[in-house]
């Protein structure tokens, strides 16, 4: 009888044993397919991670590809992600009409603004720079009306976007008689008036290029009875701060009203750390010159165009150029006559 019982015990223990060692495959069967698919799934995850970063990289949509394109025309910043509009400017006719030529003829007029501009540029980037406020900003006015100080805007505009490593932006702040985009040949358009009055919310959006690669255009706008309130604002002030500082090879043209009697000049005049004041020989009185110069800011680098002025003994042209105030620190002798 207890042979029995034990023969009977090995038997169970015998039985569970080989249960035992039949179970334990399958379970180390499960855990490496565990482990495996463990494994595996790691790289898809980042596969999937990856694929999604890279997706939104990527500029899908055409507002992103229009960003891009512009980024990689212009340096990064807000006045490129809006300066999308252009302006055809007709440059034979520019010619044709005795502007500065921008192709390979050598005009009279070219050599006399290249020497007008030799001496801006200097000031706006040579050693003078360090004594004037905004030297790169360059006001263009006259005493009176009607003595060329849109043409000589204009082409001072012209002349420095043949420069290669400068550009230029052309600023219409004529806001009560705007003529620099009828000069050009262009119709009027939205402007700086448009901005500092809130309508646009980016001076990019009323900034425009050109088919003249190195220069943009900024129009007056509409007129507005507070334009001297605008001109003087808090807007204006950083919209200058902002043309001064953004691109270290940039000058701004800025035509303003005549000096004489209008406010609007006066307070550009703050903004602006060289003007040109553009006076017609045989026209304009030596006491509107003199009343024009009080009205500047006297810590301004101030020159003279002297406009359809013929010197018959040298036989060259219609534009002189000389310099106010020679004894400013740094500052050369007048230029001599064109």
């Amino acid at each position: 009888m207890s042979n029995t019982i034990e023969k009977a015990l090995l038997r169970q223990k015998e039985a569970e044993r080989l249960k035992k060692e039949a179970e334990e495959p399958s379970a180390e069967i499960s855990n490496e397919i565990e482990s495996n698919a463990t494994i595996s799934d790691t790289p898809q995850v980042e596969e999937i991670q990856s694929a999604e970063s890279k997706k939104n990289k990527e500029p899908n949509s055409e507002k992103q590809v229009e960003t891009a394109l512009v980024n990689d025309d212009e340096e990064e910043s807000g006045e490129a992600q809006f300066t999308s509009q252009r302006f055809d400017i007709d440059i034979v006719d520019l010619e044709s009409r005795g502007f500065v030529s921008l192709h390979s003829t050598r005009s009279q007029i070219n050599e006399e603004y290249r020497e007008i501009k030799r001496k801006l540029l200097a000031n706006a980037f040579g050693a003078m720079s360090r004594t004037l406020t905004n030297p790169n900003i360059i006001m263009v006015t006259s005493a009176r009306p009607s003595e060329g100080k849109t043409f000589t805007a204009v082409n001072l505009a012209l002349s420095i976007a043949a420069e290669q490593d400068k550009r230029v932006l052309l600023v219409d702040a004529d806001v009560l008689k705007p003529n620099t985009l009828r000069t050009l040949g262009l119709r009027e358009r939205s402007g700086l008036m448009e901005y500092l009055l809130g309508d646009v919310k980016h001076i990019g959006e009323v900034m425009f290029r050109s088919n003249i690669e190195k220069l943009r255009v900024i129009p007056a706008g509409r007129s507005h009875h507070l334009s001297t309130e605008l001109l003087a604002s808090g807007a204006m002030h950083e919209l200058i701060t902002e043309f001064s500082t953004r691109y270290a090879d940039r000058v701004v043209i800025i035509d303003t009203p005549p000096i004489i009697g209008i406010n609007e000049s006066a307070v550009l005049a703050n903004f602006a750390g060289q003007a040109v004041v553009v006076v017609e020989e045989g026209r304009s009185k030596l006491s509107d010159i003199e009343k024009a110069v009080e009205r500047l800011n006297p810590d301004m680098a101030i020159g003279f165009v002297v406009n359809k002025s013929l010197n018959s003994s040298e036989q060259t042209g219609y534009y002189g150029y000389h310099y106010y105030g020679s004894d400013r620190e740094g500052e050369e002798e007048p230029a001599p006559k064109a």
